[in-house]
């Protein structure tokens, strides 16, 4: 099954506005995409979904992370390098398409998140 994953302000639509757009710009994200995500907002989640379990115990496919679990996932993110993430990664995924760049990329998609107050829509 596959899965996206889109930042957002509300539960049930995709919500955000053009300051949080642009701090995803800013930031320059570079997650893998699926069929409808890989702007810096989403991310193709299938992924990143075994990472983020592993280190965080908050699973991506769930269809709403609210913005204090996500803020509290981002916490959790930031407590290791991307090189640790990788390793953790490298572990885990069953996909070997990982680099230290895109850890950085997932921890920096979760800041901008927990920083601007945005939950997460998992849509499989």
């Amino acid at each position: 099954m596959g899965l996206d994953n889109f930042a957002s302000r509300i539960p049930d639509d995709l919500i955000l506005t053009e300051d949080d757009l642009k701090a995803f710009e800013e930031a320059s994200i570079d997650l893998c995409g699926g069929i409808l995500s890989g702007e810096g907002s989403s991310f193709r989640g299938k992924v990143y979904s075994a990472l983020i379990e592993k280190v965080t115990g908050i699973s991506l496919y769930d269809e709403w992370i609210p913005p204090e679990t996500v803020k509290s996932m981002s916490e959790i993110l930031s407590k290791y390098t991307a090189e640790e993430l990788f390793m953790i990664i490298n572990k885990v995924s069953a996909y070997d398409i990982h680099t230290e760049k895109t850890m950085a990329s997932l921890q920096r998609f979760f800041q901008i998140c927990a920083k601007r107050g945005l939950g997460i829509i998992g849509w499989s």
